[in-house]
């Protein structure tokens, strides 16, 4: 059977510079099915649903559902729910969760202080290791299910680290997909045991670069001019970069990359688009999704 993340696989298409982007993400428990678009399409109160996703629009905020790995019933099995909220800028990252009986309260935050990182106070800072979130909604693509609810098993099942199922982190066809808080980077391809290899390295203050996809604290751009960088330096420690962008005419920017330790680098992202045609998501038509290629990268 072909799927969109075989059909990937087997094109070699490049893993970098495609996570989902969001400063700041915003997850909810929710337990049951889901639906392609999970937040209309679960026991979430739709109408909550809408709103929660109006809320954040244009704040930098994604909110996603979450549920822990295994059976779920179709039915909501405790009254209260867990939340959690992370920033995910390198440099300024942070985790707070709390739980909640009505999650319609959740739309009394400040979404916009939210996006730019201002915690306002939000619950408790979360304490001990990485928060693993696994890709698994079938219903929006088959690769998901049949890949990311295996390995949400497994990460669950070794006790490495906290894990959950998540609605949606985007590039299904790179499946077995994987955001890793604090630090939000999303990785993909995994197997059992490249994702406790990145799960060890989170824990440790690192990143992995060889499943990266990209840390979503970053818009495209700057996700692959980080990641050209650390492919040229092997410099894995996840808060040792920061970056700033320009635009520099269409689909071209100008990214200039900053080392802790001082050191500078400029790199020149292109837009392209992904050849030959492949499906973005099982089901679909074949496209050619939009990449970021590093043209040039120089030392200042």
């Amino acid at each position: 059977m072909s799927t969109c993340a075989t059909a990937s696989l087997e094109l070699s298409e490049p893993l970098a510079a495609t996570a989902a982007t969001a400063a700041t993400w915003l997850l909810v428990e929710q337990t049951g099915p889901w639906g392609a678009k999970a937040l209309t399409g679960s026991h979430l109160d739709p109408d909550l649903g809408r709103a929660l996703d109006a809320a954040c629009a244009g704040t930098g905020v994604r909110v996603a559902l979450i549920r822990r790995p295994g059976r779920h019933a179709d039915c909501l099995p405790t009254a209260r729910r867990e939340v959690v909220v992370a920033h995910t800028v390198p440099g300024r990252s942070w985790v707070r969760r709390t739980s909640v009986t009505d999650p319609a309260g959740l739309l009394a935050l400040d979404f916009t202080a939210l996006g730019t990182g201002d915690h306002g106070g939000f619950g408790t800072e979360h304490v001990g290791g990485p928060l693993a979130l696994v890709c698994t909604n079938g219903r929006r693509d088959r690769c998901c299910a049949l890949l990311g609810r295996p390995l949400a098993a497994d990460l669950a099942a070794a006790g490495h680290s906290e894990v959950w199922e998540v609605t949606h982190l985007g590039g299904h066809r790179f499946s077995p997909t994987m955001l890793v808080l604090p630090y939000g980077y999303a990785y993909g391809r995994l197997t059992a045991e490249s994702a406790k290899e990145v799960l060890a390295a989170t824990a440790a203050g690192h990143m992995a670069p060889r499943w990266a996809r990209g840390c979503s604290g970053w818009d495209r751009p700057g996700q692959a001019a980080e990641l050209a960088v650390r492919e040229l330096t092997g410099e894995t420690r996840v808060d040792a970069l920061t970056l700033a962008q320009q635009p520099a005419g269409e689909g071209r920017w100008l990214v200039v990359v900053s080392h802790t330790d001082g050191r500078r680098w400029e790199a020149e992202v292109l837009q392209g688009a992904s050849e030959p045609p492949r499906p973005e998501s099982c089901g679909k038509a074949d496209a050619t999704p939009a990449r970021m290629d590093v043209a040039a990268v120089r030392q200042l």
